[in-house]
């Protein structure tokens, strides 16, 4: 569409929209994308990543740019932050009502903090209900909602879905144990509740650790149930220089299953360098075959939860950009000019999004 033209508008709740529209009207786009920043963040984050996706999805998608957790306020808890998101995501289906999908699209922390908060807006199906389900009703109908629209694709970039607890799951740490047990006792001091979060230290009120409590279904909260319902879920990855979430975390892999990569597997996308689709996993009981894997029984609940659904997942590299040392921002492009390397990424992204 020639005429299209890429707009922006604060909301009163604080976020942002980025949509596509003509010279008469706005966009008839009906898939509502929500893009979730990372720790300390802010919805410019996104700015590259949302107006990529508006300019080659032109009257298809309608992005949101989340800015209800801002800043400082990504310290107060991934629950918390989960709540926020989950309200804000409501605010904007009830804005536009003609949306009929959705998609997530986070980076880092805001992985975490989406699975939470569609763990909050699932709607189980009348069959999950333990309704009586009419032999009419059509498969979709049959299907749980994320607060009333049909979930599509549900993609983290540098999340780091196993923690970052031990097991140079935080490179900057350099691997060293006495490193990662001071950080895991300091994280609280300095990173608050979301630094207990990530470090599973978290008991309140003599719970489980949280991230432990979002591979199941938890009470209200249909954290596995809701990931599930996603037609496809997507794990973009950096397997080096990213100092703040580690490969295996963000790719949700033990160290023998790290593959191994030896350079782009497509010119037109020239930072990825490994692709695989992964097969739920249920019920299988792991066994180490490399002397390199630590076993960490806490780890290894988280895997094996997320494991039991199917994951696409991207590998990413870095390696002969100047500023590789900023790894964990390119794969974003936080900043058009300085993080600019990534786009290969963001077009890897949209190229595969399912509408």
């Amino acid at each position: 569409m020639e005429n299209s033209v890429v707009c922006s508008a604060g909301t009163a709740n604080g976020g942002e929209d980025v949509y596509s529209c003509t010279e008469s009207e706005f966009s008839s786009a009906d898939h509502l994308v929500v893009m979730v920043h990372g720790i300390l963040g802010s919805s410019s984050d996104w700015k590259f990543g949302a107006e990529q996706f508006v300019k080659r999805l032109p009257d298809k998608v309608f992005v949101h740019c989340s800015e209800r957790n801002m800043a400082t306020l990504t310290l107060d808890g991934v629950d918390v932050m989960g709540e926020r998101l989950a309200e804000e995501v409501l605010e904007v289906i009830k804005r536009k009502p003609g949306l009929r999908k959705i998609s997530f699209v986070a980076h880092s922390l805001g992985g975490l903090v989406a699975r939470y908060a569609i763990g909050k807006l699932y709607i189980p199906s009348k069959r999950e209900s333990g309704e009586e389900v009419s032999t009419n009703t059509c498969d979709q109908e049959s299907k749980g909602t994320i607060a009333g629209l049909e979930p599509v694709n549900f993609i983290t970039v540098a999340t780091p879905h196993l923690g970052s607890r031990g097991n140079k799951q935080v490179p900057l740490l350099f691997g060293v144990p006495a490193l990662e047990r001071v950080a895991g006792r300091l994280a609280h001091w300095i990173f608050r509740k979301t630094g207990r979060h990530l470090f599973l230290t978290d008991d309140d009120e003599g719970k489980l650790p949280l991230l432990k409590r979002m591979v199941k279904d938890d009470g209200e909260c249909y954290f596995m149930s809701a990931l599930r319902s996603f037609e496809r879920r997507v794990a973009y990855s950096n397997v080096d220089y990213d100092h703040m979430v580690g490969w295996r975390t963000s790719s949700i892999r033990r160290n023998s299953e790290l593959p191994k990569w030896v350079d782009c597997v497509d010119e037109k996308y020239p930072h990825i360098v490994f692709e695989e689709c992964c097969k739920p996993c249920v019920g299988e009981k792991y066994e180490s075959t490399s002397e390199d894997d630590v076993f960490d029984e806490l780890e290894e609940e988280l895997i094996n939860g997320l494991s039991s659904v199917s994951w696409e997942k991207v590998d990413v590299s870095f390696h002969s950009s100047k500023l590789r040392i900023a790894a964990h921002s390119i794969i974003q492009v936080k900043d058009n000019y300085m993080h600019s390397e990534g786009a290969d990424v963001i077009q890897h992204m949209i190229d595969h999004f399912v509408l």
